[in-house]
């Protein structure tokens, strides 16, 4: 049998797509394993919950670095060769990369953004769609390049603005089908590397 594809899933909060990839990666025919849980924040409580599930948990403080992102990200970089990463996947990771970290891992470094790309990226996606008067919103991922949410779209889940949905209302069901696309488009990904 052929080894898991080693992914490395970035955070900087309580990591709930990070815990929907790691239940995903516990089912035997899933073609990734996450090898690691990294955060730039130490705070960040989905360190924890990864410990608890036995996946190394590694916290690289952003504020020793001060501005100097690309440090940050080449301290970042080292930890993940070290550990023979192959795939990062973004997941609620609240701080945009440098060209360093993107060039070096362009196409392979995934994200997930709650809004059906190429509409409303950034941030505050649900209330900008809802203000919008759109009929839908959704989740996308993505490969992660230069520009901010403009990767290419690896996959999308559709999902319907209801009469009186506010932002918490639509955001809850929008993270659920996070929940479900991101593992599914991560493992056709890792199962394309592979092929």
């Amino acid at each position: 049998m052929t080894s898991k594809t080693k992914v490395a899933v970035f955070i900087s909060g309580r990591g709930s797509n990070m815990e929907a990839l790691v239940r995903a990666a516990q089912t035997p025919d899933c073609p990734f394993e996450i090898a690691l849980v990294l955060a730039n924040k130490p705070e960040a409580g989905g360190l924890a919950t990864a410990q608890a599930a036995g996946i190394e948990a590694l916290c690289v403080d952003q504020k020793p670095f001060g501005k100097d992102r690309e440090a940050h990200e080449r301290a970042i970089d080292g930890a993940l060769r070290e550990r023979g990463i192959q795939v990062i996947a973004l997941a609620g990771y609240m701080r945009i990369l440098t060209p360093f970290l993107v060039d070096a891992w362009e196409g392979r470094m995934l994200n997930i953004h709650p809004s059906l790309l190429p509409a409303y990226p950034s941030l505050d996606t649900h209330s900008r769609a809802l203000t919008a008067g759109e009929t839908e919103a959704g989740c996308t991922v993505h490969l992660v390049t230069a520009g901010v949410d403009e990767g290419p779209i690896l996959g999308q889940a559709r999902v319907p603005i209801l009469p009186g949905d506010d932002e918490h209302a639509l955001s809850t069901r929008v993270l659920e089908q996070e929940h479900r696309l991101y593992p599914e488009t991560l493992a056709t990904f890792c199962r394309a590397l592979r092929s």
